[in-house]
């Protein structure tokens, strides 16, 4: 429905200065993936900016008013 090609699956390498504080060494390299199912839910809800979905600024409201969450246990 967008008529654009939109990231689903992504992947990447962990930066070095994201791992040091794990403890391990800096030559270890680790990758990374996963589904990315944050682009699907910006879609469906209008969602611009990601930092919207996940953090902070998370409206509170739209995930007590989803029929996708239940926060009733």
């Amino acid at each position: 429905g967008l008529k654009k090609w939109v990231e689903v699956g992504n992947s990447g390498v962990f930066r070095p200065e994201l791992l040091l504080p794990m403890g391990l060494p800096e030559n270890v390299s680790v990758i990374a993936w996963g589904l990315s199912l944050e682009r699907p839910t910006m879609i469906k809800y209008g969602i611009k900016n990601i930092r919207e979905l996940m953090g902070h600024r998370v409206n509170l409201q739209m995930v007590y008013d989803s029929p996708m969450c239940r926060l009733d246990g």
